[in-house]
């Protein structure tokens, strides 16, 4: 058997790992003996696929509650004790310093670490009791009031990051490096596609209406790391062209653009026969993704035949591109259309000072937004199927960061305690589930860890969080890391 190698071969053996070299060595030894004892197997070549049989070997675990998600995300880490986690004992103490049995020795970040004193801020908002469950909701989100017996409160989150670019990692991938796959990438590999005219996996970014403090939003967050490129998040613009280059260039008609694709094509599957580098076949698969979202896309970020009721659920804000509603909106568009996972990020949460300057522009950005959506999957019969998630990279403390008064304060990263909310695909409604102390800044009953969280997502989409592995680099890398993480079995229904 002859063996003449491809020009880019020799630049793909100079750059693979030791590992590579053997498998690939092994491998090629393997088929060395099949072809003299079987030489028929090897008289047909077959386009590859390599998709197809992963598909076979991960596929679901065990009956999936979710086919979906949208997970909102609040780039910045809420104040939990101005939103969800009331703490009225915190009155008495107002501007008295945090005790040291409370802190106990946690690290700060260096934005508080050289204050003199941790002043208690009691929050300012009013709280009640709403729905059977008689969950606490501040006064600053009505519209998601409405609803609580709808979703699955998450008081006791935690985790180990402090800043924002390893907490929002670490929400996001699993770990705190960058590098790894992201959630939407994971239900992506795992998963499938549910419309092949559409990504798997879209991003939205939504513009905040306050830009007080924006925090950087990268594409690393939506990255595909070790998982094949094709399962990395899609991100959509709020301006111009929903994608870069989606439309064909002046003077290049769709005739043209598919004989060229075409001709890629061809070359690309020459290239992988030789070579056997999988990022070929997941350019061969973009290249034709692409072409088809040139007709779905224009389609399904067309707002302009929504129904005027539709607005009003989500709000005035949702005509307008690129706001917290609109992307709502799309969401539900695109879950409607078969998309898999639809992440979007809405900015500003990194209250560290003006509390009430910004946090009610932030609430009112996303509440109404929320409550619509919610309501139109389960008009539309998608919400038992969508998982719909909520919440930030870490909490806020109880003490203030800088100035204190009874109408203004600010609030440092809290990585002990935060809360999350989940709804629909499976999760419990009318759950509130976790407790923090009187300062909100310990659990006390019921810790959930990111890992654990994580674990628990994945449950509800069917996949066992301990099996689900991708190999990479000789390691069997997960979602949920090597450390021990658990299902929460009272966060589902």
């Amino acid at each position: 058997m002859s063996f003449n190698p491809h020009p880019l071969f020799e630049d793909y053996v100079r750059y693979e790992t030791r590992r590579q070299f053997f498998r690939r060595g092994a491998s090629f030894m393997g088929a060395a003996a099949l072809g003299m004892l079987a030489p028929e197997m090897f008289a047909a070549e077959e386009k590859p696929n390599p998709e197809a049989a992963l598909r076979k070997m991960i596929g679901p675990h065990f009956p999936a509650t979710a086919k979906q998600v949208i997970y909102l995300h609040m780039v910045g880490g809420p104040p939990q004790m101005d939103l969800y986690d009331y703490k009225p004992k915190m009155a008495e103490y107002y501007d008295k310093d945090l005790p040291e049995s409370v802190r106990n020795g946690q690290r700060l970040t260096t934005m508080t670490s050289g204050q003199t004193r941790f002043p208690i801020a009691p929050s300012k908002y009013k709280f009640q009791q709403h729905g059977k469950s008689g969950m606490w909701v501040t006064e600053l989100l009505p519209y998601t009031a409405k609803m609580v017996d709808d979703m699955c409160f998450i008081r006791s989150m935690h985790t180990e990051a402090i800043n924002h670019e390893p907490a929002i990692c670490y929400m996001q991938t699993g770990n705190q490096i960058t590098g790894r796959p992201s959630l939407g990438s994971w239900v992506s590999y795992g998963l499938g596609s549910m419309n092949k005219d559409l990504p798997t996996f879209v991003v939205l970014v939504a513009k905040p209406t306050n830009t007080e403090q924006i925090q950087a939003i990268s594409g690393r967050l939506w990255s595909a790391g070790c998982l094949p490129g094709e399962h990395a998040g899609v991100s959509f613009r709020s301006g111009g062209d929903p994608i870069l280059f989606v439309n064909n260039p002046n003077g290049v008609s769709s005739a043209v653009r598919r004989r060229s694709l075409d001709g890629l094509k061809a070359l690309n599957e020459m290239n992988y026969r030789q070579v056997g580098d999988p990022e070929t076949h997941t350019r061969i698969e973009q290249f034709e993704l692409a072409f088809r979202m040139q007709s779905s896309v224009p389609e399904l970020t067309n707002t302009a035949n929504e129904s005027e009721a539709t607005y009003q659920l989500y709000g005035d804000e949702a005509k307008k591109p690129g706001t917290f509603a609109q992307s709502a909106l799309l969401a539900r568009r695109m879950v409607e259309r078969g998309v898999r996972f639809v992440q979007i990020y809405h900015n500003n949460w990194d209250t560290h000072s003006n509390v009430s300057g910004r946090l009610p522009m932030q609430c009112k950005d996303v509440d109404q937004a929320c409550y619509g959506l919610i309501q139109d999957l389960k008009a539309r019969g998608l919400f038992e199927s969508t998982l719909i998630v909520w919440g930030g990279e870490f909490g806020r403390t109880i003490y203030s960061q800088g100035g204190l008064s009874h109408e203004n304060y600010g609030r440092d990263h809290h990585p002990r305690c935060f809360t999350m909310w989940m709804a629909g695909g499976g999760a419990k409604p009318g759950m509130v589930y976790g407790e923090t102390d009187d300062f909100s800044y310990n659990i006390v009953k019921d810790p959930v860890h990111i890992h654990d969280f994580h674990a628990t997502v994945l449950k509800l989409l069917g996949m066992n969080h301990e099996r689900f592995t991708f190999r990479s680099q000789g390691l069997d890398l997960r979602l949920t890391g090597v450390e021990p993480a658990s299902v929460i079995p009272q966060l589902i229904a």
